[in-house]
């Protein structure tokens, strides 16, 4: 039943995103873009980057750590031109991504072991979700592609998101950590993934 829930409240997301495709002009563009912006009410993710917009919050709650959380909040999240960066951080919940519209996007992932690095194609109608291994745990950036102008998402936080149960940025240690481990783990992307959010220490 929960699942169902869960399901119900995407795709009635989605449908609100599809019902005003055809009144959009230039999908896919800039102007496509800001169009979003305003008619999803998404503001500006202060450190991560990129544009958020709460979908809600599911009513069932569990008990984790001696607290209440809700099962599952469902957000809009968007990478533009102007903010193609979502930049490194680290989930306590599982969060998982649906490209909605535009893309393509680069999904960096490191694990204890490797970094990866991933693509969304963002080829055909239905984008279907992001690659495996994002959230829980894992140290995660986001980039949009050269040349597009945006990637709409719709992502799943499971249990909710708390400020409190999420670090944003590292520094040089995890920098030389990872610097070579990729042919494209180069000091200078990996700077580059960190961002505004370097940590000195």
């Amino acid at each position: 039943m929960k699942r169902l829930l869960m399901a119900a409240t995407l795709i009635a997301a989605l449908c609100a995103v599809a019902m005003h495709a055809d009144s959009r002009a230039e999908t896919g563009s800039d102007a496509g873009a800001r169009e979003l912006i305003r008619l999803l009410n998404l503001r500006v993710l202060p450190k991560e980057s990129g544009y958020l917009g709460v979908i809600g919050r599911s009513a069932q709650m569990v008990s984790i750590d001696a607290r209440s959380l809700a099962v599952q909040r469902q957000n809009y999240y968007m990478l533009t031109r102007d903010r193609p960066m979502n930049y490194l951080h680290r989930l306590v919940p599982d969060d998982t991504h649906i490209l909605i519209e535009g893309g393509p996007v680069d999904y960096f992932i490191f694990s204890s072991r490797w970094p990866r690095r991933e693509g969304d194609s963002g080829d055909g109608p239905r984008r279907g979700p992001a690659p495996r291994g994002r959230g829980a745990g894992r140290l995660l950036a986001l980039r949009l592609r050269d040349g597009a102008s945006y990637a709409l998402m719709a992502n799943t936080l499971s249990p909710e998101f708390t400020p409190d149960r999420v670090q944003i940025g590292a520094g040089a240690a995890w920098v030389k950590r990872y610097t070579g481990a990729a042919p494209w783990a180069s000091a200078q992307v990996l700077r580059e993934l960190i961002g505004p959010n370097w940590i000195a220490k």
